[in-house]
């Protein structure tokens, strides 16, 4: 299962509200894409809920996750960071064998190999060599 924060639910509202959406009609659509630095990239989009999506709610707010993407990211947690130098949805990830440095790409977790990449050297490293 999928867990969405207070603090992600509040935003997404607040979000749907400035761009005039209904929370009945649309929701966050939190998907997974091939891509990124370390593999595998998290994506989302406002949007409306398809046939067969995961609907998580925390109060009025939905997210919709595709089963294709939901073998990545259940168990995970999504929240929102509202940081001086870092603010936006976040997410914790248990099936991440790695995340890049911005956090918005992963490896996944596999139980029939080791990952390909040295934690000394990478994992927590901000994406594109860019170093702020």
């Amino acid at each position: 299962m999928i867990k969405v924060t207070d603090s992600a639910a509040e935003h997404l509202l607040s979000l749907l509200e400035e761009k005039d959406f209904s929370p009945e009609e649309k929701g966050l659509r939190l998907f997974v894409e091939k891509g990124g630095c370390a593999g595998m990239s998290y994506a989302m989009q406002i949007g409306a809920q398809n046939e067969g999506d995961l609907v998580i709610e925390n109060g009025k707010a939905r997210v919709f996750v595709d089963q294709e993407s939901l073998t990545y990211l259940d168990g995970c947690h999504l929240d929102y960071i509202d940081a001086l130098n870092d603010s936006g949805f976040k997410i914790e990830n248990p099936n991440a064998a790695r995340s890049c440095g911005c956090g918005t790409s992963f490896e996944p977790a596999s139980a029939e190999k080791a990952p390909e990449y040295d934690p000394e050297t990478m994992d927590g490293e901000v994406c594109g060599g860019n170093k702020s």
